[in-house]
């Protein structure tokens, strides 16, 4: 037996016990004739003793061991007589009285510490050693006890958990696909699913009910911040349901998990539109920790100075900034540069400053008067002391989205967006289709399988930009956690669907011809949802990336630098697919 107890068990009431233990060494440090040795393993430290005056042999060998040194030590429990408040087995220390050293280990590469001195690449390389770290092994246990909630609470309601297929075929509406060459049918290959969406709505056609999976997806996209190539989603669909159903049985869900794991008592959550989130947030997955929400000053503003800026622009919106009159110019020109970054995009930004002595001063003084400018106090509602900040610009939609960029900047420079407040919502009413600048026509704003709003489905021959969506997102701190939809179960709606999205017939049959054909065969009306497990758990464990919840991420560069993929395979390989490289370097 390697072990009769671990590193993080031992107490007071254990004293006298003989005890063997199994770990790496944490950190040694010698003080006169006694050694002292910090145990480590995954459920904690325990500090064991060695003496000299007792066992000069044992001692010196303690006295060779290094950092990260796999070991094993037998010894006797007993009471410590500086105690250490910091550990919960901080009142005992092992009295050693063997040592065997299981396996030696080279000077790591960097502190296995929480306040570690490695940076990012570096940890990323060594892995399995950035994980001995507690302050990362601390989020794959809440992960995991995140998913142990996740599948108890689903097999109550009565979810059966189906494993789909990794090796599909590629439907690239939507992200782009990772593709797989298969050997035995040269020339042809699969793809790795985005998720499982159309395996989903099969398993409903085929009477299962309730469906659920802990499903790993995968998406050839830009990496942008916070993604990754893989994530796991918390995948689930239901049949004869509607959207309340769906809505109200997965916020029960989040509302365990929040209870369970945060001690979170989550209120019953509002549901917004689309449009409202997005006219008074300038975002469709809404940060409600802070105030500052959008207020219009287009009846304020354009054409009313002389400012053709204003006066030319199709929308005019502003944040009010509690207690930040006495900015600064040059915290003032730090914002400015902020909102004309490229990955904001704003041309430039007007403030107001209403002083707290009742002044006025701001950087468009000389294009409207004293007036003017109280008038735009009136409606955002500043108060003295406060600032006001402004964008405009030509499409409403693309400078909301900047005006949003901004004031959540201004909520992280005031300490505005706690990360143990959590504030939830549903948004609901999404449009259906969004138009994309780059393919040049409507692309399904969720996928081609979401149901229009029954409401609203004349609108789809002319007006389908107008079409509503029977859609839901799950939202938290400005994070979308999840989405679902309500799926479209009519085998000619879904045809129209295809054709709306510019699928001629053949290339909707061979893309989703078996979806189709299913759907021949007495479809039940179905719905779904899909949580992020990855960004689920960041946000309960106060984490600023997923990349800390996941044992083995990649980096920006969607690369594994740990296993140095992706990478060349040999030419041999190459052969067996019938797959010749012409790299365009």
């Amino acid at each position: 037996m390697y072990r009769t107890s671990t590193c993080g068990e031992l107490r007071l009431s254990d004293a006298g016990k003989e005890v063997t233990l199994a770990g790496w060494v944490q950190r040694s440090r010698k003080m006169g004739g006694m050694t002292f040795v910090d145990l480590r393993d995954r459920y904690g430290i325990t500090q064991l003793v060695f003496n000299e005056a007792d066992d000069a042999t044992l001692c010196g060998d303690a006295n060779k061991l290094g950092r990260e040194y796999c070991i094993q030590v037998n010894g006797i429990v007993s009471e410590r007589q500086s105690k250490n408040s910091k550990i919960p087995t901080g009142d005992i220390e092992i009295i050693a009285k063997g040592l065997k050293v299981l396996s030696p280990s080279l000077t790591p590469p960097f502190t296995i510490e929480d306040n570690t001195d490695g940076g990012d690449d570096l940890r990323m390389k060594y892995r399995y050693l950035d994980l001995r770290r507690e302050a990362v092994r601390k989020n794959l246990e809440l992960r995991h006890r995140m998913t142990i909630l996740i599948r108890n609470f689903l097999d109550s309601q009565k979810f059966m958990e189906v494993e789909t297929p990794i090796l599909i075929g590629s439907t690239p509406e939507g992200a782009r696909d990772f593709v797989v060459p298969s050997r035995m049918n040269p020339g042809q290959f699969y793809a790795l699913p985005q998720s499982p969406q159309t395996l989903k709505q099969l398993l409903m056609v085929a009477g299962f009910d309730r469906y659920f999976q802990i499903a790993k997806c995968f998406r050839d996209e830009d990496l942008r911040a916070d993604r990754q190539p893989e994530f796991t989603q918390i995948d689930c669909e239901m049949s004869f349901v509607d959207q309340d159903d769906v809505i109200n049985l997965f916020e029960e869900m989040a509302r365990h998990l929040f209870r369970e794991i945060r001690g979170v008592e989550l209120p019953k959550l509002e549901q917004m539109t689309w449009h409202e989130a997005m006219k008074r947030f300038g975002s469709d997955k809404p940060d409600l920790r802070f105030g500052m929400e959008f207020v219009e000053l287009m009846d304020d503003l354009k054409g009313t100075g002389s400012f053709s800026v204003f006066d030319e622009a199709a929308y005019i919106g502003g944040i009010v900034v509690p207690g930040c009159a006495d900015y600064s110019r040059k915290q003032l020109n730090e914002l400015t540069d902020f909102v004309k970054r490229p990955q904001v995009g704003a041309h430039g930004l007007v403030f107001i400053k209403y002083n707290a002595d009742g002044t006025v001063k701001s950087s468009i003084d000389k294009f409207y008067t004293a007036e003017q400018l109280q008038k735009v106090k009136e409606t955002t509602g500043a108060k003295d002391g406060d600032l006001v900040l402004i964008l405009s610009g030509d499409n409403a939609n693309k400078t909301r989205i900047q005006l949003c960029s901004l004031r959540l900047e201004m909520g992280d420079r005031l300490g505005l967006r706690d990360k143990n407040v959590f504030k939830c919502l549903w948004i609901v009413d999404f449009p259906l289709f969004e138009w994309s600048d780059e393919e040049q026509r409507l692309m399904a704003t969720h996928h081609p399988f979401t149901m229009p709003n029954p409401d609203d489905i004349p609108l789809l021959d002319e007006h389908p930009e107008q079409v509503r969506a029977k859609a839901y997102d799950f939202v938290c701190n400005g994070i979308e956690v999840g989405g679902g939809s309500l799926r479209i179960h009519d085998t000619q709606l879904q045809e129209k669907m295809f054709e709306v999205l510019g699928f001629t017939p053949e290339r909707a049959e061979a893309q989703f011809g078996f979806l189709m054909n299913a759907f021949k065969y007495g479809a039940p009306p179905h719905a779904g949802l899909a949580f992020g497990l990855d960004r689920f758990v960041s946000i309960l464990a106060g984490l600023d990336s997923i990349r800390d919840c996941i044992a083995f991420p990649k980096n920006n560069s969607g690369r594994d630098v740990m296993l140095d993929a992706p990478s060349m395979i040999d030419q041999k390989q190459l052969d067996e697919l019938e797959i010749k490289l012409d790299l365009k370097l």
